[in-house]
């Protein structure tokens, strides 16, 4: 019920910072709170940030913490994805997602449906 639109990504320097955005519409009711996965070469898909939909609460993997930050707006419409000192040896497809459980897991699992990717690299 929940339709994503991602913009955003692209190549930048080692140590520079890139911007990317979820445009969230449709139904989002069973929506509990918003995120963002990636999947790195060789890797399996990994949890990377969370915001709860009620109180914005933030919470981040501890691979990401002080490098990325995780924000909405106000009325709950768009997901933002701000990173720092991005590292060469970190290339990976982003994926923005919508979390159908109300205790939002920090890991991947059934309860975050991801959206089209956004490629990173450095």
């Amino acid at each position: 019920q929940v339709q994503l639109a991602e913009s955003g990504g692209g190549s930048v320097q080692a140590g520079g910072s890139l911007r990317l955005s979820c445009a969230v519409s449709g139904n989002i009711r069973n929506t509990y709170c918003m995120g963002w996965l990636r999947q790195g070469p060789g890797k399996e898909r990994e949890w990377v940030a969370r915001i709860y939909s009620s109180n914005f609460l933030t919470e981040y993997a501890d691979s990401v913490k002080e490098r990325f930050i995780i924000s909405r707006n106000n009325t709950q419409s768009t997901l933002n994805l701000q990173t720092y000192d991005l590292p060469p040896e970190d290339p990976a497809l982003y994926y923005c997602a919508g979390c159908i459980c109300a205790w939002c897991p920090t890991r991947d699992s059934g309860c975050w449906g991801a959206g089209p990717q956004v490629a990173v690299s450095s």
